[in-house]
């Protein structure tokens, strides 16, 4: 098994301190744009791919749109480095900036006042910024980089509020939607009404929405707090009454199909709960993802044929929310477990995992490397020899052309 260098991670960066020179880690991902006739403007995006691409690049990847992404992309990363695999799939993010035009794109009317001021920045045009994303950012995307259908979208504040129009509007066009202390409060809580209005009149089967809440329930009167919040009238809590009042009405109502948690963080702040909500905003809209009978897989004991069977009802769950067929577990971990099962002579179970790698993963040099460590370890050399010629055809990498010399010594 061989070890595979990181794709479109971290960029070193190297300034000048002091006459030293100095190497730092400063950017995620890749900085891509396109011009977008909707909006007659060049829009900038973030792209963070999977380090597996690099070992599999025929392999796609659902993918996540990250509103304000230069901000959020490092957290979604982070996020993805910890848990992907167990609690969620590897996934291509795509950042989206909006530092210039951030409350035009993502609010969805327009208003000239705001909490009894005059509100003199551009608004309102989220139906414009939406028909960006749907008819030319995915197309983009789509014919560039190594995505699925599976989309989710995540947003935080007016980011938050375009996540929850978006499901309103075009509830199609992603499967999942994080909504971070997203701001209903917009308009008269336009998007509450709406939100009555329209999310029992859809089917959401297949659909997830996460949404959370700080715990900056008003800001000049610490008295004020989650149970008591909803009987106080003043403008300085209606962002948080409006939260609550769609969090409630979801729970009371149910829309068809539609996944729903809600979640609140009393320790954070509207400038922090970010972090926290991308987490387990994650590991909640993919709750379904999580690998199960983990205890039995980890039991030495265990049967191949019942391991077979955990690893087939996987394939099937996962074809059944995804909407096409995915490899039930990572290649990695299909390689690793066939390379401890080795260690512990079980070579039953150790060859069932090395061809289940390669069958889910047929464009990996590596899957095929691993299966002839296995003959090797056999001493059956002959069959070594077929699969690491299979992982140099694949690759073309002089690692398996001298691996391919060596084999064949030993089978003379």
């Amino acid at each position: 098994m061989r070890t595979v260098l990181k794709v479109f991670v971290f960029i070193l960066c190297y300034v000048s301190v002091n006459g030293q020179e100095n190497k730092y880690l400063y950017k995620l991902g890749i900085i891509d744009s396109l011009f977008s006739k909707t909006l007659n403007e060049s829009r900038t995006i973030y792209v963070h791919i999977p380090e597996s691409y690099l070992q599999n690049p025929k392999q796609k990847y659902p993918v996540t749109y990250i509103i304000d992404g230069k901000v959020f992309l490092p957290t979604v990363s982070n996020v993805l480095d910890f848990y992907s695999g167990g609690f969620m799939p590897e996934m291509v993010l795509i950042g989206i900036a909006n530092s210039n035009y951030r409350t035009r794109d993502l609010t969805p009317s327009k208003i000239t006042t705001k909490y009894g001021m005059p509100f003199n920045e551009e608004n309102g045009e989220a139906a414009n910024f939406l028909k960006f994303i749907e008819e030319e950012l995915i197309p983009y995307v789509n014919n560039h980089y190594p995505v699925t259908t599976y989309r989710s979208l995540i947003g935080h504040s007016y980011g938050g509020l375009f996540s929850i129009y978006t499901l309103i509007n075009k509830p199609k066009l992603f499967a999942n939607y994080l909504s971070i202390d997203p701001s209903l409060d917009w308009d008269n809580q336009l998007m509450l009404k709406e939100a009555k209005e329209v999310l029992f009149k859809r089917d959401y089967s297949g659909k997830s929405l996460y949404v959370s809440l700080s715990g900056q329930l008003h800001m000049q009167n610490k008295s004020i707090t989650i149970e008591n919040v909803m009987q106080d009238t003043s403008d300085y809590t209606l962002f948080t009454r409006s939260n609550l009042m769609f969090s409630n009405f979801m729970e009371q109502n149910k829309p068809s199909g539609l996944t729903y948690k809600w979640q609140f963080y009393p320790n954070d702040l509207h400038g922090t709960i970010s972090q926290p909500s991308i987490r387990d905003g994650l590991i909640a809209l993919f709750k379904w993802y999580q690998m199960e009978n983990t205890d039995i897989i980890n039991n030495p004991e265990s049967t191949k044929e019942k391991l077979f069977s955990i690893i087939k009802h996987r394939e099937k769950k996962l074809k059944q929310h995804f909407g096409y067929a995915v490899p039930p577990y990572p290649e990695m971990l299909l390689n690793m477990s066939g390379y401890m099962n080795l260690d512990m002579q079980q070579l039953e179970k150790s060859k069932m995992y090395f061809e289940l790698a390669m069958k889910y993963y047929p464009d990996s040099a590596n899957a095929y490397d691993s299966m002839a460590d296995f003959y090797a370890s056999q001493k059956n050399y002959a069959k070594a020899l077929k699969y690491v010629s299979k992982a140099f055809d694949i690759s073309g990498d002089n690692y398996f052309k001298q691996r391919i010399e060596e084999l064949k010594a030993k089978t003379n």
